[in-house]
């Protein structure tokens, strides 16, 4: 009887181990899950806007395309240059009739479609699917807001208007969609700065490290699929 006793006690012993190991398999898929799946923060707020070339662009347009909407102006000074300079590089790498981007002026009364054609033209976005699109001030003040992107209330054209250099992701049903951080926790929206390390913690106008940008890259193709 010794020996069977012996045998109990050692499946004792093992029995929480296998526990324990399962637990950790759980929970690594799941992290695993987090970090590779996408997150749906809401439906895309409605907008109707007109771009570059005097034509009409809303969300029901933009259906079926995977889409970046930024806020800017084509004088701004600072921020606005490093966004379209990143938008342009994913623009370049996508490079597919199905993604796009939306460039949302918050400067309407300077930015008139023949404004945002020539800023268009002189950063290179040659794209017929990037749309630089104005309308009235109080609307795009509001869209913001909806957004939950950050935008100054006031259009002083003695200074620099303030903005958020923040990017939202759009997929192909109108859904805002992210990625979840380290933490498992959704991200919301990426920074279309530069930085001055490769974990994005130091933001720079001439920083050589654009984390946001290669995480964006990698979302739009997972979406693309």
């Amino acid at each position: 009887m010794k020996p069977k006793k012996k045998s109990l006690s050692k499946s004792k012993l093992i029995a929480p181990i296998i526990v324990i190991a399962v637990l950790f398999l759980v929970i690594g898929i799941g992290t695993s899950y987090f970090r590779k799946s996408l997150y749906t923060v809401m439906k895309v707020p409605d907008f109707q806007l007109t771009d570059q070339n005097g034509q009409m662009i809303s969300n029901k347009d933009m259906l079926g395309k995977v889409y970046l909407v930024e806020f800017f102006y084509s004088h701004c000074p600072t921020i606005c240059p490093v966004m379209n300079s990143n938008m342009k590089y994913i623009m370049t790498e996508i490079n597919r009739p199905d993604f796009g981007i939306v460039s949302i002026s918050i400067d309407p009364t300077h930015d008139t479609p023949e404004v945002l054609k020539n800023h268009a033209r002189m950063i290179g976005a040659t794209s017929q699917n990037w749309h630089f699109v104005s309308g009235d001030r109080d609307y795009i003040g509001n869209l913001a807001d909806q957004f939950d992107i950050y935008v100054g209330d006031k259009e002083d054209q003695s200074e620099s208007l303030n903005h958020s250099g923040m990017i939202a992701l759009v997929d192909q049903d109108g859904n805002l969609r992210c990625r979840f951080d380290e933490n498992n926790m959704p991200v919301l929206y990426y920074s279309g700065l530069n930085y001055d390390d490769p974990e994005g913690t130091k933001t720079s106008l001439r920083g050589k490290y654009h984390p946001d940008r290669e995480k964006l890259i990698e979302d739009i193709k997972k979406l693309l699929q």
